[in-house]
């Protein structure tokens, strides 16, 4: 069977927007906002609007001439732009302000009769309800979609919009008693009431907002790429230029009075004003229902396809579509009906300010996307229409100035629905965490330039404060190991932590398919408050891999400035190539920790106790600092920190006022009761002291000389056995506590 879809060209983009654009607020309130405004106010509210529709109109052209859009326009762009869960959220926000619209739009066509409603209200005292004639206008635009489909309707566009060319034309000829009269009343028109210069822009923008209308027939044109920013960017642009020469004509062929009291001002200016105003009123308003009519079945259809919705069985039945023609009949059956409730209503002005706000976060979305491409500088974005970075900057910004200009609570409402949508949508779709490319190149580019920028200013910069830049290298995955917990700790709060797991090995298919493996598992392992960086490293031995991964930046930009080792206090077998390579970390300027895990359970909450030896200065600081940022992990949350501090009994009261001042002017969570002063003779050794002290302590953190290390070599880590967890720490230079 052959399919119909695909069928349009340029000219059905062109002529639903132009139609939106050109609509009810021209008729009904371009003379209202003259008069109030002056001729200057309102060609300012015109600039001021177009800074959100031109970057948005440029945006959209670009993205549609990257990529194909396919049903579902706007919606479509911003799903595959911000993923699908946000997509969601915004698609159905856009859907309902499209919804909506048509009954906006229908009810305002019910304004070209005004005529009739006033004449049985004078003649016969009879008030006819706006429904009499809306209600079965709505009845036949839901006839016309449903049954006919949005080719009948584009066909209808055309007849429609010859009806509001000729009622704008016919205005232009006109002419007034005034007019004959005024010597070019906006050459010397003042700006007058500026203190409702808001009210009235908030009243006259929704005329502004019809740009993006046909970019929901994208699904249904032949050529979107090239249809789309023709279309958009020449109503956009026709429709500002037709808008100032209105303002021009109506200043100067009316009266203030008149302007502001006459709701059809442009009837008494147009030749034959009576009848072909109200008629250019009906055509534009019933033109701007039709496009939101064939608009909104689309969006609602592209949310179903997508699985927006929580049923398998609503998503199947929204996303159907006749086999004829493709149309979206039961995505059409809906908006009609949300449509015809409104128009029974038949008062939507309150919704009509919520309209403009979903309308406002689209647009600023479109121009945020078309932003962030070009900061994400991906190679895959290449459109043949390019914007200007700059002007789509301006255009996101703009948008979100503006609803908070037009109504501060219903930005807030809006603002508060959406996220409510969002919590919701992801509640039900937890699977689809799809961090968007569009982030991730832009962050990409942040991180770079700001790497960059670092580096630069390394040597210009003096460091006064230290934090750790903490590396580890492991043959064991994350998985139960207790450097990466430890890394976890250190990182989470004030430091930055890379956990590298080795693949001894020379670099190969092989072991670069086994790295990526590794990787992915650990990735699954972490949970999601890590926040250490977690890779692989290929190398023939643990010496190399060490000499390659020490040599590399931070995560952060700044350079490691620490190695954790690790190894198993009852199977020691990595503690002698940790020794082995200790004189070539410390080459580096960098502090080792070497960890001593305990099969023992570590007892977190019997807090951390931190030995400091009288002869053992340097490694002091860097234990008290280290046992602070560790406290600051959730897990620690309950546990304190004591210090020990082993001295001769001529070294007593020095060690009481070093460590007093350190509590002073060290602002630590450490109090005088948290400290300890224990005396040391020549007959009891320090590590039976700490040995007795410390058996039920959470983690223990003792210093480690480098001279130790190479004269005693395993024996420097012996003789704990009766502790659980040891972090030794050598610091590298002696650590400032400011």
């Amino acid at each position: 069977m052959t399919t119909h879809s695909n069928k349009f060209g340029t000219a059905p983009v062109f002529l639903t927007a132009i139609s939106t654009i050109l609509g009810a607020i021209l008729f009904l309130r371009f003379g209202y906002a003259v008069g109030t405004l002056g001729f200057w106010g309102v060609i300012l509210i015109i600039f001021l609007g177009h800074l959100v529709t031109i970057p948005t109109a440029l945006a959209i052209s670009e993205i549609a001439t990257n990529k194909r859009v396919e049903g579902g326009g706007e919606y479509f762009i911003i799903s595959r732009s911000f993923g699908l869960n946000i997509g969601a959220t915004i698609g159905i926000a856009l859907f309902f302000s499209q919804a909506i619209s048509v009954a906006f739009y229908v009810i305002a066509f019910t304004e070209a009769f005004e005529f009739f409603f006033n004449l049985l209200a004078d003649k016969y005292d009879f008030l006819l309800p706006r429904q009499a004639i809306s209600l079965p206008v709505m009845a036949g635009l839901a006839f016309l979609i449903i049954k006919k489909g949005a080719n009948l309707g584009v066909k209808a566009l055309y007849f429609v919009v010859a009806i509001l060319f000729v009622s704008i034309i016919m205005f232009f000829l006109g002419s007034t008693e005034f007019s004959q009269s005024a010597h070019l009343p906006f050459s010397k028109d003042q700006f007058r009431n500026f203190e409702n210069f808001f009210v009235v822009f908030a009243i006259i923008f929704p005329a502004f907002t019809g740009m993006t209308a046909g970019v929901g027939l994208s699904g249904d044109l032949k050529n979107p790429s090239k249809s789309i920013p023709l279309g958009t960017v020449l109503a956009t642009v026709s429709g500002m230029i037709l808008y100032i020469f209105i303002v021009y004509k109506l200043t100067m062929s009316a009266s203030i009075e008149d302007l502001t009291e006459h709701q059809l001002i442009m009837g008494k200016i147009a030749i034959a004003g009576s009848v072909i105003v109200p008629l250019g009123l009906a055509a534009s308003t019933i033109s701007s229902a039709l496009g939101s009519v064939m608009v909104a079945p689309r969006t609602l259809q592209a949310l179903a396809l997508d699985h927006a919705f929580p049923s398998k069985r609503i998503n199947r039945w929204l996303s159907k579509a006749n086999a004829a023609d493709n149309e979206p009949q039961n995505a059409s059956i809906v908006t009609v009906a949300i449509a015809f409730v409104f128009v029974a209503l038949g008062d939507v002005n309150a919704v009509a300010s919520i309209i403009s706000m979903f309308f406002m976060v689209t647009y600023g979305s479109l121009c945020l996307i078309s932003f962030l491409n070009h900061f994400g500088a991906s190679p895959s974005y290449r459109p043949t229409f390019r914007s200007r970075w700059y002007l789509s900057l301006v255009g996101f910004l703009v948008s979100i100035w503006v609803m908070f200009k037009i109504s501060t609570s219903y930005a807030l409402l809006s603002a508060g629905a959406m996220t409510l949508i969002y919590l919701y949508i992801n509640h039900y779709h937890k699977h689809r965490k799809d961090f968007a490319s569009l982030f991730a190149n832009s962050l990409f580019q942040l991180n770079r330039k700001l790497q960059v920028h670092l580096q630069k200013r390394k040597k210009m910069v003096k460091q006064n404060e230290w934090r750790p830049s903490a590396i580890c290298i492991s043959d064991k995955t994350t998985h139960n190991n207790r450097a990466f917990q430890l890394l976890s700790w250190i990182s989470y709060k004030y430091g930055f932590g890379t956990f590298l797991y080795l693949i001894e090995g020379y670099y190969s298919s092989k072991t670069v398919e086994k790295a990526d493996e590794m990787l992915n598992l650990m990735l699954e392992e972490s949970d999601e408050e890590n926040y250490v960086y977690i890779d692989t490293i290929i190398s023939p031995s643990y010496t190399s891999a060490i000499a390659q991964a020490i040599q590399i930046p931070g995560v952060a930009g700044m350079e490691n400035n620490m190695v954790i080792f690790e190894y198993n206090k009852d199977k020691p077998d990595n503690l002698g190539r940790i020794i082995e390579n200790f004189a070539l970390v410390n080459s580096g300027d960098f502090d080792i920790c070497v960890l001593a895990s305990s099969p023992k359970k570590m007892k977190i909450q019997n807090g951390i106790h931190v030995w400091i030896n009288s002869f053992d200065t340097e490694n002091a600081n860097l234990m008290i600092l280290l046992s602070f940022i560790i406290l600051g992990h959730p897990d620690l949350k309950k546990a304190s920190i004591e210090i020990f501090v082993v001295c001769h009994e001529n070294e007593v009261q020095q060690s009481k006022q070093e460590m007093k001042k350190l509590v002073l002017s060290g602002r630590m969570p450490i109090t005088e009761k948290n400290i300890k002063i224990i005396q040391r003779t020549d007959e009891i050794s320090t590590r039976a002291i700490i040995n007795k002290t410390s058996k039920d302590a959470g983690l223990i953190l003792v210093g480690l000389r480098e001279e130790m290390v190479k004269h005693e070599k395993e024996n420097t880590f012996a003789g704990y056995d009766d502790l659980g967890t040891i972090l030794f720490v050598h610091s590298k230079e002696q650590k400032a506590i400011e």
